[in-house]
């Protein structure tokens, strides 16, 4: 069987920054608040366009940085908490808006650990020779589930896009990849759909054309809890993805974490005892992306030449579900892509 490798990456994020100090103008809160507790000082948020928008926008880079034609994708999954609409999938409408027509699309409700689980699904389709290119995407438009009054939650996440596009090849490529869920944390980060007691109390009853869902669409967050959960999922992680490839810490040029809370980064380089120039990070520029914080970071680190041909990287991630996971990869692009 052939190794499976990125072949290119992409990336989008919408043109709007609000800073920390515009948020300040309409929430109590102020620039150090959130830097200290968070080490966000901006965020992109979108103006109209949706996620299969800003989805479809990253995999015409990631296609623009490869040989591959939209033709030759034959799977696509989108990674995502904030589809179009229920149905159909995101990934379908990306399908269609790059002409990608011999793919089969699928979305994947992972959360923040959407891109690792998106990986896994796309190794397994091409190792085992049902695929041949697979394009992932890890998108969101976070701001149109969020509570804007909520200081606690509004300024920690933000709009984007990322996407890899990954084929077979006679390198090694995906070294290692480990998820794992965890159901009894589900009400730590969630948002919820429509409760069915809204448009279906009883049927001899009208149904309300206009039912008032206010308030059910806003993300909600245990953030300590959540924080705990983080570090340990990390942790356990790093570790088993480490003891399973046979690797050690000194041989992983990069960490590239989900882009949650800088807290939670310093808090695992003091564990790990490490450099802390080992952990990439941009979360200070474009907040909590959710599934797209990882191939965000990917892309970028490629497109600033962070990343040289033979580079082991450990991507880890963790999210509502409770979800987690990470892969150790091997780079192997020998040249820089354009920015």
């Amino acid at each position: 069987m052939k190794e499976v490798q990125i072949l290119a990456t992409g990336s989008y994020v919408p043109d709007r920054i609000v800073t920390n100090d515009e948020l300040a103008t309409v929430i109590d809160t102020n620039d150090e608040w959130i830097k200290t507790r968070t080490g966000i000082g901006e965020r992109r948020i979108t103006t109209g366009e949706n996620t299969s928008s800003i989805a479809a926008k990253a995999a015409l880079k990631a296609l623009e940085n490869s040989s591959i034609k939209p033709l030759d994708i034959d799977l696509i999954m989108v990674a995502t908490t904030t589809p179009d609409c229920y149905t159909p999938s995101t990934a379908c409408i990306v399908q269609n808006i790059i002409g990608a027509a011999n793919a089969t699309c699928f979305d994947i409700s992972a959360a923040c650990s959407g891109f690792i689980y998106a990986l896994n699904i796309a190794y397994q389709f091409i190792k085992n020779g049902t695929k041949k290119n697979a394009l992932i995407i890890g998108a969101e438009t976070l701001s149109k589930i969020l509570d804007w009054n909520d200081r606690s939650i509004c300024v920690l996440f933000g709009d984007g896009a990322g996407a890899a596009i990954l084929g077979c090849g006679e390198e090694k490529g995906l070294i290692q990849i480990y998820t794992g869920s965890d159901g009894k944390g589900a009400n730590l980060l969630k948002c919820n759909a429509v409760p069915i007691d809204i448009n279906n109390k009883k049927l001899k009853e009208k149904i309300p054309q206009n039912a008032d869902n206010e308030g059910y669409h806003y993300l909600s967050m245990e953030g300590r809890e959540i924080f705990k959960f983080a570090v340990k999922a990390m942790g356990e992680t790093i570790k088993t993805l480490l003891s399973s490839s046979g690797l050690t810490i000194d041989d992983i040029k990069y960490i590239v974490p989900h882009q949650a809370n800088l807290r939670i980064i310093d808090y695992m380089i003091k564990k790990l005892k490490v450099d802390k120039k080992k952990f990439y990070t941009n979360l200070q520029y474009y907040g909590n992306t959710s599934a797209a914080s990882i191939p965000i970071a990917l892309d970028q680190m490629n497109r600033e030449g962070l990343l040289e041909k033979g580079d082991k990287i450990l991507l880890v991630g963790f999210g509502g579900g409770l979800t987690w996971g990470g892969t150790i990869i091997e780079w192997t692009i020998d040249k820089q892509i354009s920015s």
